[in-house]
Protein backbone atom coordinates (compact mmCIF):
# COMPACT_ATOMS: atom_id res chain seq x y z
CA UNK A 1 0.00 0.00 0.00
CA UNK A 2 1.68 3.17 -1.00
CA UNK A 3 0.46 5.92 1.66
CA UNK A 4 -2.17 8.25 1.11
CA UNK A 5 -3.59 11.45 2.77
CA UNK A 6 -6.24 10.88 5.24
CA UNK A 7 -8.88 13.47 5.17
CA UNK A 8 -10.37 12.55 8.67
CA UNK A 9 -10.05 14.98 11.51
CA UNK A 10 -7.41 13.71 13.79
CA UNK A 11 -9.36 13.23 17.62
CA UNK A 12 -7.61 12.56 20.30
CA UNK A 13 -6.21 8.93 20.27
CA UNK A 14 -8.47 6.64 22.78
CA UNK A 15 -8.10 2.91 23.85
CA UNK A 16 -7.96 0.88 21.47
CA UNK A 17 -7.80 3.27 18.50
CA UNK A 18 -5.77 2.65 15.34
CA UNK A 19 -1.90 3.65 15.83
CA UNK A 20 -2.27 7.12 14.37
CA UNK A 21 1.50 7.48 11.94
CA UNK A 22 2.08 10.56 10.41
CA UNK A 23 4.08 9.81 7.27
CA UNK A 24 5.79 12.47 4.96
CA UNK A 25 5.09 13.27 1.47
CA UNK A 26 9.07 13.94 0.40
CA UNK A 27 9.05 10.04 -0.17
CA UNK A 28 6.69 6.78 -1.52
CA UNK A 29 6.23 3.89 0.29
CA UNK A 30 4.49 0.84 0.22
CA UNK A 31 3.66 0.15 3.60
CA UNK A 32 1.71 -3.01 4.66
CA UNK A 33 -2.16 -2.29 5.56
CA UNK A 34 -3.17 -2.92 9.02
CA UNK A 35 -6.39 -2.67 10.69
CA UNK A 36 -4.66 -1.27 13.61
CA UNK A 37 -2.91 1.60 12.20
CA UNK A 38 -3.73 4.69 10.51
CA UNK A 39 -1.08 6.45 7.94
CA UNK A 40 -1.72 10.33 7.48
CA UNK A 41 0.02 11.75 5.20
CA UNK A 42 2.01 15.61 5.91
CA UNK A 43 4.33 18.08 4.05
CA UNK A 44 7.32 17.98 5.89
CA UNK A 45 8.67 21.22 4.18
CA UNK A 46 5.06 22.83 6.49
CA UNK A 47 4.23 22.95 10.19
CA UNK A 48 1.97 19.60 10.88
CA UNK A 49 -1.50 20.82 11.03
CA UNK A 50 -3.09 20.92 14.28
CA UNK A 51 -5.77 18.27 13.32
CA UNK A 52 -2.36 15.84 13.97
CA UNK A 53 -0.99 16.79 16.58
CA UNK A 54 -2.72 13.62 18.55
CA UNK A 55 -0.11 11.63 16.11
CA UNK A 56 1.36 8.44 18.38
CA UNK A 57 3.97 8.34 15.21
CA UNK A 58 5.93 10.45 13.27
CA UNK A 59 8.30 9.80 10.50
CA UNK A 60 10.65 11.80 9.41
CA UNK A 61 12.64 12.68 6.09
CA UNK A 62 13.49 15.82 4.63
CA UNK A 63 12.10 17.84 7.49
CA UNK A 64 13.88 20.84 8.52
CA UNK A 65 15.02 21.13 11.72
CA UNK A 66 12.94 24.39 13.00
CA UNK A 67 10.29 22.62 11.59
CA UNK A 68 11.47 19.28 13.91
CA UNK A 69 11.69 21.32 16.68
CA UNK A 70 8.47 22.60 16.29
CA UNK A 71 6.79 18.96 16.06
CA UNK A 72 8.55 18.03 19.07
CA UNK A 73 6.80 21.09 21.16
CA UNK A 74 3.59 20.33 19.80
CA UNK A 75 2.92 16.97 19.35
CA UNK A 76 2.27 15.94 22.92
CA UNK A 77 1.16 12.26 22.42
CA UNK A 78 3.55 11.17 20.20
CA UNK A 79 5.40 7.30 21.41
CA UNK A 80 7.77 6.95 18.71
CA UNK A 81 9.75 8.65 15.86
CA UNK A 82 11.25 7.56 13.01
CA UNK A 83 13.68 9.21 10.86
CA UNK A 84 15.20 7.82 8.00
CA UNK A 85 18.51 9.32 7.73
CA UNK A 86 21.62 7.54 8.56
CA UNK A 87 22.47 10.71 11.29
CA UNK A 88 20.40 11.72 14.50
CA UNK A 89 22.17 14.71 15.56
CA UNK A 90 19.04 16.93 13.91
CA UNK A 91 16.47 14.44 15.95
CA UNK A 92 18.47 14.21 19.28
CA UNK A 93 18.54 18.18 19.41
CA UNK A 94 14.86 18.30 18.60
CA UNK A 95 13.62 17.92 21.53
CA UNK A 96 11.50 15.40 21.84
CA UNK A 97 10.70 14.39 25.57
CA UNK A 98 12.58 11.41 26.76
CA UNK A 99 10.20 8.76 27.08
CA UNK A 100 9.75 9.13 23.35
CA UNK A 101 11.23 6.17 21.54
CA UNK A 102 13.50 7.40 18.51
CA UNK A 103 14.92 5.10 16.01
CA UNK A 104 16.91 5.97 12.82
CA UNK A 105 17.74 4.81 9.26
CA UNK A 106 20.65 3.26 10.00
CA UNK A 107 21.52 1.19 7.27
CA UNK A 108 18.97 2.94 4.33
CA UNK A 109 22.12 4.60 2.98
CA UNK A 110 24.56 2.02 3.22
CA UNK A 111 24.74 1.58 -0.91
CA UNK A 112 24.12 5.08 -1.73
CA UNK A 113 26.32 6.45 0.33
CA UNK A 114 29.13 3.72 -0.36
CA UNK A 115 28.95 4.30 -4.31
CA UNK A 116 29.67 8.29 -4.02
CA UNK A 117 32.34 7.63 -1.67
CA UNK A 118 33.64 5.41 -4.19
CA UNK A 119 33.07 7.78 -6.30
CA UNK A 120 34.86 10.64 -5.14
CA UNK A 121 37.68 8.39 -4.37
CA UNK A 122 37.88 7.90 -8.03
CA UNK A 123 37.75 11.23 -8.75
CA UNK A 124 40.45 12.41 -6.72
CA UNK A 125 43.27 9.12 -8.48
CA UNK A 126 41.86 10.33 -12.11
CA UNK A 127 41.89 13.95 -11.25
CA UNK A 128 38.35 14.55 -12.68
CA UNK A 129 38.15 18.06 -10.89
CA UNK A 130 41.54 19.21 -12.75
CA UNK A 131 39.96 17.50 -16.02
CA UNK A 132 36.79 19.49 -15.95
CA UNK A 133 37.93 22.53 -15.29
CA UNK A 134 40.62 21.82 -18.63
CA UNK A 135 37.59 21.17 -20.04
CA UNK A 136 35.60 24.35 -19.50
CA UNK A 137 38.79 26.67 -20.33
CA UNK A 138 38.82 24.72 -23.54
CA UNK A 139 41.91 23.28 -23.03
CA UNK A 140 43.67 19.85 -23.88
CA UNK A 141 45.53 18.50 -20.00
CA UNK A 142 48.10 17.02 -21.99
CA UNK A 143 49.99 16.90 -18.46
CA UNK A 144 47.03 14.25 -17.39
CA UNK A 145 46.80 12.54 -20.53
CA UNK A 146 49.01 10.76 -22.70
CA UNK A 147 51.65 8.35 -21.31
CA UNK A 148 52.01 8.28 -17.63
CA UNK A 149 54.27 6.72 -14.89
CA UNK A 150 53.53 3.48 -12.34
CA UNK A 151 53.27 4.08 -9.75
CA UNK A 152 52.84 8.19 -10.31
CA UNK A 153 55.63 9.68 -8.50
CA UNK A 154 54.01 11.81 -5.38
CA UNK A 155 50.74 11.22 -6.45
CA UNK A 156 47.79 9.66 -5.36
CA UNK A 157 46.45 7.94 -8.72
CA UNK A 158 45.47 4.61 -8.46
CA UNK A 159 43.56 2.23 -6.09
CA UNK A 160 45.80 -0.24 -6.62
CA UNK A 161 48.03 -1.19 -3.73
CA UNK A 162 46.40 2.22 -2.29
CA UNK A 163 46.29 2.04 1.74
CA UNK A 164 42.43 3.35 2.80
CA UNK A 165 41.43 4.15 5.79
CA UNK A 166 37.89 4.36 6.57
CA UNK A 167 37.31 6.42 10.29
CA UNK A 168 34.02 5.54 11.46
CA UNK A 169 33.52 1.92 10.12
CA UNK A 170 30.18 0.87 10.54
CA UNK A 171 27.55 -0.24 8.17
CA UNK A 172 28.31 2.10 5.17
CA UNK A 173 32.22 1.23 5.41
CA UNK A 174 31.48 -2.35 5.30
CA UNK A 175 29.89 -1.95 2.22
CA UNK A 176 31.83 0.46 1.25
CA UNK A 177 34.84 -1.65 1.91
CA UNK A 178 34.69 -4.62 -1.20
CA UNK A 179 34.06 -1.76 -3.62
CA UNK A 180 37.71 -0.92 -2.88
CA UNK A 181 39.06 -3.92 -2.67
CA UNK A 182 38.03 -5.30 -5.34
CA UNK A 183 40.15 -2.18 -7.45
CA UNK A 184 43.38 -3.53 -5.29
CA UNK A 185 43.41 -1.36 -2.07
CA UNK A 186 44.04 -2.35 1.20
CA UNK A 187 41.63 -1.49 3.71
CA UNK A 188 41.98 -0.95 7.61
CA UNK A 189 38.81 0.66 9.63
CA UNK A 190 38.56 2.94 12.59
CA UNK A 191 35.88 2.40 15.29
CA UNK A 192 35.86 2.99 19.23
CA UNK A 193 37.30 -0.33 19.72
CA UNK A 194 39.81 -2.54 17.31
CA UNK A 195 38.21 -6.02 16.18
CA UNK A 196 37.76 -7.25 12.45
CA UNK A 197 34.50 -6.80 10.47
CA UNK A 198 33.62 -8.46 7.44
CA UNK A 199 37.53 -9.36 6.91
CA UNK A 200 38.57 -5.48 7.33
CA UNK A 201 41.59 -5.11 9.99
CA UNK A 202 39.83 -2.37 12.03
CA UNK A 203 41.89 -0.36 14.49
CA UNK A 204 40.89 1.53 17.78
CA UNK A 205 40.86 5.65 17.37
CA UNK A 206 43.24 5.86 19.94
CA UNK A 207 45.88 4.00 17.48
CA UNK A 208 45.60 6.32 14.44
CA UNK A 209 48.83 8.09 14.66
CA UNK A 210 50.51 4.87 13.84
CA UNK A 211 48.09 4.71 10.75
CA UNK A 212 47.73 7.89 9.13
CA UNK A 213 51.82 8.28 7.82
CA UNK A 214 50.99 5.52 5.73
CA UNK A 215 47.60 6.37 4.36
CA UNK A 216 46.76 7.21 0.97
CA UNK A 217 43.16 8.00 1.51
CA UNK A 218 41.02 8.91 4.74
CA UNK A 219 37.54 8.42 3.94
CA UNK A 220 35.52 10.14 7.02
CA UNK A 221 32.23 8.67 7.74
CA UNK A 222 32.21 9.97 11.44
CA UNK A 223 28.20 10.83 13.07
CA UNK A 224 28.10 14.93 14.36
CA UNK A 225 28.77 14.85 18.36
CA UNK A 226 30.04 16.58 21.11
CA UNK A 227 33.31 13.87 20.81
CA UNK A 228 33.77 14.32 16.89
CA UNK A 229 33.32 17.57 16.65
CA UNK A 230 36.85 18.64 14.34
CA UNK A 231 38.14 15.49 15.14
CA UNK A 232 40.14 15.17 11.78
CA UNK A 233 42.44 18.49 12.80
CA UNK A 234 45.66 20.03 12.18
CA UNK A 235 47.41 17.38 14.49
CA UNK A 236 45.73 14.99 12.28
CA UNK A 237 46.00 16.31 9.12
CA UNK A 238 49.97 16.30 9.64
CA UNK A 239 50.10 12.98 10.44
CA UNK A 240 49.10 11.91 6.26
CA UNK A 241 51.43 12.11 3.87
CA UNK A 242 51.63 15.29 0.86
CA UNK A 243 50.23 12.88 -1.28
CA UNK A 244 46.99 11.69 0.57
CA UNK A 245 43.45 12.84 0.00
CA UNK A 246 40.84 13.09 2.69
CA UNK A 247 37.16 12.10 1.41
CA UNK A 248 34.01 13.49 3.78
CA UNK A 249 30.65 11.54 3.51
CA UNK A 250 29.47 11.50 6.97
CA UNK A 251 29.24 15.27 8.55
CA UNK A 252 31.05 18.05 7.94
CA UNK A 253 31.32 19.07 11.40
CA UNK A 254 34.18 16.59 11.90
CA UNK A 255 36.45 18.06 9.61
CA UNK A 256 38.57 21.26 10.64
CA UNK A 257 37.94 22.96 7.80
CA UNK A 258 40.39 26.61 8.53
CA UNK A 259 43.01 23.50 9.35
CA UNK A 260 41.88 21.49 6.32
CA UNK A 261 42.68 25.22 3.87
CA UNK A 262 45.87 25.23 5.89
CA UNK A 263 47.06 21.82 4.89
CA UNK A 264 45.90 22.16 1.06
CA UNK A 265 47.44 25.90 0.73
CA UNK A 266 50.23 24.56 2.18
CA UNK A 267 50.66 21.49 -0.22
CA UNK A 268 51.14 19.91 3.31
CA UNK A 269 48.05 17.60 1.90
CA UNK A 270 47.50 16.78 -1.66
CA UNK A 271 43.46 17.02 -2.15
CA UNK A 272 39.85 17.12 -0.53
CA UNK A 273 36.67 15.61 -1.35
CA UNK A 274 33.54 16.52 0.93
CA UNK A 275 30.27 15.70 0.35
CA UNK A 276 29.45 17.70 3.63
CA UNK A 277 30.32 21.21 5.25
CA UNK A 278 30.13 22.62 8.78
CA UNK A 279 27.12 24.80 7.30
CA UNK A 280 24.75 23.62 4.53
CA UNK A 281 24.43 25.12 1.99
CA UNK A 282 27.41 26.01 1.99
CA UNK A 283 27.71 29.93 1.83
CA UNK A 284 28.97 31.48 -1.55
CA UNK A 285 31.54 33.24 0.10
CA UNK A 286 33.09 30.09 1.64
CA UNK A 287 36.63 29.50 0.38
CA UNK A 288 36.21 26.35 0.02
CA UNK A 289 34.65 26.53 -3.49
CA UNK A 290 37.57 27.94 -4.99
CA UNK A 291 40.69 25.44 -3.78
CA UNK A 292 41.94 23.86 -6.75
CA UNK A 293 42.32 20.53 -5.34
CA UNK A 294 38.82 20.26 -3.69
CA UNK A 295 36.14 18.43 -4.99
CA UNK A 296 33.04 19.83 -3.42
CA UNK A 297 29.13 18.01 -3.98
CA UNK A 298 26.33 19.63 -2.06
CA UNK A 299 25.20 16.77 0.56
CA UNK A 300 24.12 14.14 -2.42
CA UNK A 301 25.39 10.91 -0.90
CA UNK A 302 22.52 10.17 0.58
CA UNK A 303 18.99 10.93 -0.58
CA UNK A 304 17.83 7.16 -1.20
CA UNK A 305 16.38 5.58 2.14
CA UNK A 306 16.79 1.80 0.21
CA UNK A 307 14.18 -0.28 2.31
CA UNK A 308 12.56 2.69 4.26
CA UNK A 309 9.06 1.03 3.78
CA UNK A 310 10.59 -2.12 5.90
CA UNK A 311 11.77 -1.10 8.47
CA UNK A 312 8.55 1.14 9.20
CA UNK A 313 6.54 -1.67 8.98
CA UNK A 314 9.13 -3.89 11.23
CA UNK A 315 8.86 -1.19 14.05
CA UNK A 316 5.51 -0.44 13.46
CA UNK A 317 4.95 -4.37 14.33
CA UNK A 318 7.40 -4.01 17.35
CA UNK A 319 5.69 -1.07 18.72
CA UNK A 320 2.45 -2.62 19.10
CA UNK A 321 4.07 -6.04 20.34
CA UNK A 322 5.82 -4.00 22.82
CA UNK A 323 9.28 -5.55 21.16
CA UNK A 324 12.37 -4.37 20.66
CA UNK A 325 12.68 -1.93 17.76
CA UNK A 326 15.01 -1.85 15.03
CA UNK A 327 18.06 0.69 15.11
CA UNK A 328 17.19 2.45 18.84
CA UNK A 329 18.20 5.73 19.78
CA UNK A 330 16.59 6.67 22.83
CA UNK A 331 13.80 4.64 24.61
Amino acid sequence: MTSTADATTGEAASSGAPLKVLVPTSIDLALAPRDDVRYVSYDPAEPIAAEHEDADALIVWGTPDALLKDAARRLTRVRWVQVLSAGTDALVAAGFDSEVILTSGRSLHDRPVAEHALALVLAAARRLHTLVRAQIGHRWASDIGGVQREPSPGLFSTLRDAHVLIWGFGSIGASLAPHLTALGAEVTGVATSAREQDGVRVIATEDLADELPRTDVLIMILPATEGTAKILDADRLAQLPPHAWVVNVGRGSTVDEDALLDALRARRLAGAALDVTSLEPLPADSPLWDEANLILTPHAAGGRPLGASALIDENVAALLGDRPMRNLVQG
